[in-house]
């Protein structure tokens, strides 16, 4: 081999050493079809955000992605099959972390959509008893198994903190990077109303509020379950939004 040819395969072969096994570092924002996109938050944790058709048409609902080991945590599924689908797909063939389980924060379908994409692939879904049974007498997809109302899971800690947006609404905490997701039990800051009141408990509301700041006192940015994230003013403008809404 002459010295020209060995010095191009070494470059070559440094190169292909070199290749990151995940997205670029510089890559915030992954669009994997017209109604499905993730968004880095922060090392090892993403935002996936889904937007609804039908009568929820144009509505976004976000949920997350966390990488655990050489896998990752789905955080609620998206509107239905095909947005999970699309979440599935990215975390094996590019982010290289395939799904290997799900929780799902309350029974409504931008929550549970998906779920029978993940049964479909053997991948078990997570959410609370009281989750489960909402979901199979409105006729949404059901979770396969079952979260107390306070445990860790993987890099991740769940927990209930009372009735607010739904009767069994959890919040979905990451310690290691301060970043707590309210789902749709926090709002976001452009919000002028709570919302889907549908199956809310306004009264309970305030007291299970209190319960998660308790809880989850180092939380730094919070993810809420439509719109954009914020820091712990969103705790403090859903409190403001419940005393509007208070008789």
């Amino acid at each position: 081999m002459t010295p020209l040819r060995a010095s191009a395969l070494l470059l070559l072969l440094t190169a292909c050493a070199s290749t990151p096994s995940g997205p670029p570092p510089s890559q915030e924002e992954f669009v994997l079809t017209p109604d499905v996109r993730v968004r880095r938050l922060a090392p090892g944790v993403w935002m996936h955000v889904t937007e609804a058709g039908g009568d929820w048409a144009g509505i976004t609902a976000n949920g997350l992605l966390v990488e655990d080991g050489d896998a990752s945590i789905l955080v609620d599924t998206g509107w239905k099959p095909e947005h999970a689908r699309a979440l599935l797909t990215w975390a094996k063939d590019t982010l290289h972390h395939p799904v290997r389980a799900a929780v799902v924060t309350h029974f409504h379908v931008d929550r549970t959509g998906g779920i029978p994409t993940l049964d479909a692939q053997g991948i078990p879904v997570h959410g609370r008893e009281d989750t489960a049974r909402r979901a199979s007498a409105k006729g949404n997809p059901v979770p396969s198994e079952r979260l107390t109302d306070a445990q860790d899971f993987g890099p991740l800690s769940v927990f209930f903190p009372g009735a607010g947006h739904s009767p069994d609404n959890l919040v979905v905490m990451h310690p290691a990077t301060g970043i707590l997701y309210g789902g749709c039990f926090i709002k976001d800051a452009t919000a002028k109303t709570l919302g889907n009141l549908e199956d809310a408990d306004v009264a309970a509301w305030p007291s299970s509020l209190q319960r998660q700041r308790e809880h989850f006192p180092n939380a730094r940015v919070i993810v809420p379950g439509h719109e954009q994230p914020g820091g712990t003013e969103l705790l403090e403008h859903t409190e403001a939004l419940l005393k509007k809404a208070s008789p």
